[in-house]
């Protein structure tokens, strides 16, 4: 039986030959990755919605470098501690990128004697393609946040790391008294690469912000600096962030000369439970 579940139909999806299927006879098939596409052409905002292939390599270069080791391991505790009672808990990484920190934390969990469940997903193809080769032990789809392919009340713990909330449907999934850990950066993340490309630097609001249905159990800050002494890794952290996008041609150009760098990172780990 799939974590997942029918994207048409919303019923259980389960493993036949190389398709996923449901009782109502949706078939969705296996890459040969091992992901399924579980994204309905009517719910693409466009033709190849989220990060594009370019992006998901240059994250994977990044993240396999380390750089970011800091905020898997923080991740892994907190995952560690949400799931303390629990041997077998189901794990849903929701906007799972290319699967760096999925892979991680079920590696983590399983080394303290868990047995974890987990499935990840999100709504760039070239992303999840590089997850499913990254590792066999966790289920992968194409889908989006906003519509989770999973059923009610099935988590025991919800991942958003820099994904887009969808505070609703992480509710409708995770049970009651599950956690969801929500990370985003904080107030002064690469704050070295602002000051090379930006004029004018600005720092991340961190805020506290409720949830309905939810109750704040912590905030777990992540600092550190990194040092950079390779340009393509320069390059890889430019465009795997929104900087690359935002920044002005000559902001790009400063980016591009960049020999070295060093940077503080800064991560903010919200943890919350779902009331019951």
């Amino acid at each position: 039986m799939s974590i997942f579940v029918c994207p048409v139909c919303g019923t259980p999806l389960e493993k036949e030959g190389g398709s996923l299927r449901c009782e109502n006879h949706h078939c969705f098939d296996l890459a040969a990755e091992g992901y399924c596409n579980l994204l309905p052409a009517n719910r693409k905002n466009s033709k190849e919605p989220g990060d594009s292939r370019e992006m998901a390599a240059s994250r994977s270069r990044f993240l396999s470098k380390g750089y970011y080791a800091p905020l898997l391991e923080a991740v892994s505790e907190l995952a560690a501690e949400a799931c303390v009672d629990i041997s077998a808990p189901v794990v849903l990484d929701c906007g799972c990128g290319e699967g760096y920190y999925t892979s991680g934390i079920r590696e983590a969990l399983a080394e303290k004697g868990f047995s974890p469940i987990i499935a990840g997903f999100d709504i760039s193809k070239p992303s999840v393609r590089r997850a499913a080769k990254r590792s066999g032990e966790i289920e992968w789809a194409v889908a989006s946040v906003f519509a989770v392919p999973a059923p009610d009340a099935c988590a025991d713990l919800v991942l958003n790391l820099f994904s887009p909330l969808a505070e609703e449907e992480f509710r409708r999934v995770l049970k009651p008294g599950g956690t969801f850990l929500y990370a985003v950066p904080g107030r002064r993340h690469l704050w070295g690469l602002k000051e090379a490309v930006y004029d004018e630097p600005y720092e991340n609001e961190e805020k506290l912000t409720p949830y309905a249905g939810f109750t704040y159990q912590d905030v777990r800050r992540v600092r550190g600096t990194i040092f950079l002494d390779d340009p393509e890794d320069i390059a890889a952290l430019f465009q795997m962030t929104p900087y690359y996008w935002k920044t002005s041609e000559k902001g790009s150009e400063r980016a591009a000369r960049l020999k070295t760098l060093e940077t503080e990172i800064s991560f903010d780990l919200h943890v919350f439970t779902k009331d019951r």
